[in-house]
């Protein structure tokens, strides 16, 4: 077994990622506050909360677009908490925004190339075919511009692209928002999906509905503090969290 194969079999017997104690900040505004939470291998966690609670700032805090000022971070084996977001990537570590971000004057095939990366070891390669067995929309429209393409559909384009590079676990940040009902179904079963083929996804939200289709656990961001932890089982089950934390 190589070093990099032992490293991760270590891993996956503890988190997969695993986030101490972050503070971060916008220029002088301290946006979050101590947080902590971990994902496993193959584990689908959902990060909920309300719009401004600090989803978007987690993820981009743990890919290295917004710096720690305090605690660190670990992904597979290895301290990430100083990397730039590109280094991050090529450790296998995936980020998929809200704001999607496609070539709109490229095609689907052409997109999805930007994102290649080399195999990775011990993780089965992605390629168009097999991103069109994942989403079957995307294999119908191979030269398809970006840009003629519905909300819903640049969302799979850009989750592919992500793919393209082979990654381990997968941040990915509102996939339900202003997606079409039935986008959002097929978002769900692809998500399922990924996680049987072992992937691991820490996703922000704040379509409950949708978090309790995919994920085996969930943390409540509130104000850039986490409010709750705990299986999707508790968080039914917490009348007065759901209440204070997630009610509009």
């Amino acid at each position: 077994m190589t070093d990099t194969a032992a490293a991760r079999e270590g891993v996956q017997r503890g988190p997969m990622l695993q986030i101490e104690a972050v503070d971060t900040f916008y220029g002088k505004a301290h946006i979050l506050f101590d947080v902590t939470l971990d994902v496993r291998a193959g584990e689908v966690v959902v990060l909920l909360g309300r719009n401004g609670a600090g989803k978007s700032t987690t993820l981009k805090s743990i890919i290295g677009m917004v710096p720690l000022q305090r605690g660190w971070i670990r992904f597979d084996g290895s301290d990430i908490t100083r990397l730039k977001p590109h280094e991050i990537a090529r450790l296998g570590l995936g980020y998929v925004p809200e704001e999607r971000r496609i070539f709109t004057d490229l095609t689907v095939l052409e997109n999805l190339e930007v994102g290649r990366q080399a195999p990775r070891e011990g993780v089965a390669t992605w390629d168009f075919e097999r991103i069109g067995r994942l989403f079957p929309n995307l294999a119908e429209m191979p030269q398809r511009l970006g840009g003629r393409m519905s909300g819903g559909e640049q969302q799979m384009l850009t989750i592919g692209r992500t793919l393209m590079g082979n990654p381990l676990c997968i941040l990915l940040d509102e996939p339900s928002e202003g997606v079409a009902p039935v986008i959002v179904d097929q978002m769900a079963e692809a998500i399922r999906e990924l996680k049987a083929q072992g992937v691991a996804i820490l996703l922000s939200e704040q379509n409950l509905r949708f978090a309790h289709e995919v994920a085996d656990r969930a943390y409540i961001i509130e104000k850039g503090r986490i409010r709750f932890s705990g299986s999707m089982a508790e968080l039914d089950a917490n009348d007065e969290v759901r209440a204070q934390y997630l009610a509009i």
